[in-house]
């Protein structure tokens, strides 16, 4: 079993640019395909980005793909998420996923197929 592990998170001004970062615990995370999902108070958890096993086929929901990019480096057992241009309305809890799909070269957008979560990372950005 994984257990992913979520980092990088923190207060930013609107134009500023963080990489939250999703290390494991366990088992290594190079084998699954991966996601990152944010929820902001008060609204349903949605999908930002997702990559496959080994980071060929991407995807990064419509609202942030000029601005965000997802990658992995599975030697260092990471996935990254690289936010730029940051918004106020990007302020979010951003939670970092696995799906039990070794070595799957699909990404998945939804958050039920995924069956390991972590606990979230805590992005604010100020207007």
């Amino acid at each position: 079993q994984v257990q992913p592990v979520e980092s990088g998170g923190g207060l930013v001004q609107a134009g500023g640019s963080l990489r939250l970062s999703c290390a494991a615990s366990g088992r290594s995370l190079s084998v699954y395909p991966m996601g990152w999902f944010r929820q902001a108070p008060g609204k349903e958890r949605e999908s930002v980005a997702a990559i496959s096993w080994n980071g060929v086929n991407t995807y990064v929901t419509d609202s942030v793909k000029a601005r965000f990019t997802i990658s992995r480096a599975n030697a260092k057992n990471i996935v990254y998420l690289q936010m730029n241009s940051l918004k106020p309305e990007d302020t979010a809890v951003y939670y970092c996923a696995a799906k039990r799909d070794y070595y799957s070269g699909n990404y998945y957008i939804t958050s039920g197929e995924y069956n390991y979560w972590g606990q979230g990372t805590q992005v604010t950005v100020s207007s």
